[in-house]
């Protein structure tokens, strides 16, 4: 029995992950313990890591990314675990303080950190890990350290803004002058969600000493890598299948979010596009609403253009690999996690 390339780029996958996950964990323990009782606790609580709760734990793409970086220029896991820990930890810190601010009360299938243990809690808690991604790289001795704590201050500014610049979206008209255009949706996703990718693979290559080609080349790949990854995101948080992504059908437009499909039927010179924009500037108020508002940026060739930018975005991350020298193992883990990410269906 042959297996399905699907299937084989998710068992790569897994592996990878796995092993990123067991390489990376003993240092985040390690610096959540050390926090102030209390913190740490609630550190402990959020990162999944009580008996009874490790379905909580993280996907662990970006520390992946930042081993398989370093291994891909020839070093060896470890150079890159400093790189790796501080992805992860200003990762959570970005998801602890995203749920305050989208008042989320759930956080992978449990309550989020500010409603189990309060909002100034959260808050302490994710300041406290931002700081200790800084402390963990600037005090790990490798070579480049301090230009890859740089790398992070400038990519955690860059997210700020893109948070920023997502919650001033939702106050914008659905249409006229005033109405957020593609390219503005473009450099918020590209700020949002693929600079701290591209940190992870960049700072990873980095503090494995890679030649500075190859490092901007691998911020290059965690891009296109965050791009697919959000225009997918936007495809699922409309036609995803609430069984398996956990969220209500037509989750996204039941919120008002101005995501891809919708701005590009928008965008897009079409009756149906003139149709949506009247329905969403008086608001769906009922699953009908809302199943015609979908139907809409179907029929205006937003759900297309969302899943052909995706497309474009994975070509991407193909050829800044193609243009890398890297073990083929590495290379295919690599491809594995692009696929995987963008052909996910959560």
């Amino acid at each position: 029995m042959t297996t399905s390339p699907v299937t084989a780029d998710h068992d790569l996958i897994a592996s990878a992950t796995h092993r990123a996950r067991g390489l990376t964990e003993p240092l985040l323990r390690n610096i959540v313990e050390a926090l102030d009782p209390s913190l740490a606790a609630i550190g402990a609580y959020h990162f999944g890591w009580q008996t009874d709760e490790s379905h909580a734990a993280g996907k662990a793409i970006r520390p992946t990314m930042a081993i398989l970086a370093a291994e891909a220029v020839g070093a060896p896991p470890s150079a890159a675990l400093p790189a790796a820990a501080a992805a992860e930890l200003v990762h959570n810190f970005s998801l602890i303080h995203d749920d305050i601010i989208d008042s989320d009360e759930q956080r992978r299938g449990r309550p989020s950190v500010w409603k189990a243990h309060g909002v100034p809690a959260a808050i302490l808690l994710g300041d406290a890990l931002q700081a200790a991604a800084f402390e963990l790289l600037l005090g790990s001795g490798r070579p480049n350290a301090a230009a890859v704590a740089e790398r992070l201050a400038v990519v955690m500014r860059e997210v700020v803004i893109g948070q920023v610049q997502d919650i001033e979206f939702a106050g914008r008209p659905w249409s006229g002058p005033q109405a957020v255009m593609l390219d503005e949706y473009q450099a918020m996703a590209e700020a949002k969600t693929g600079a701290l990718l591209a940190f992870a693979a960049a700072g990873g290559a980095q503090l494995a000493e890679a030649p500075p080609s190859a490092v901007q080349t691998f911020d290059a790949l965690g891009r296109h890598l965050g791009l697919a990854f959000q225009c997918t995101d936007d495809v699922l948080g409309i036609w995803g299948d609430p069984a398996v992504t956990g969220k209500p059908v037509f989750g996204d437009l039941r919120e008002g979010k101005k995501t891809l499909p919708v701005i590009a039927a928008l965008a897009a010179d079409t009756p149906a596009g003139a149709r949506l924009a009247r329905l969403l500037t008086e608001g769906p108020r009922d699953d009908a609403g809302l199943r015609l508002a979908a139907e809409l940026v179907e029929e205006a060739g937003g759900r297309k253009f969302a899943e052909q930018e995706a497309s474009r975005h994975l070509i991407g991350v193909g050829e800044c690999l193609d243009s890398l020298e890297m073990p083929a193992a590495v290379r295919n883990a690599f491809e594995a996690l692009a696929n995987t990410l963008i052909g996910r269906t959560r």
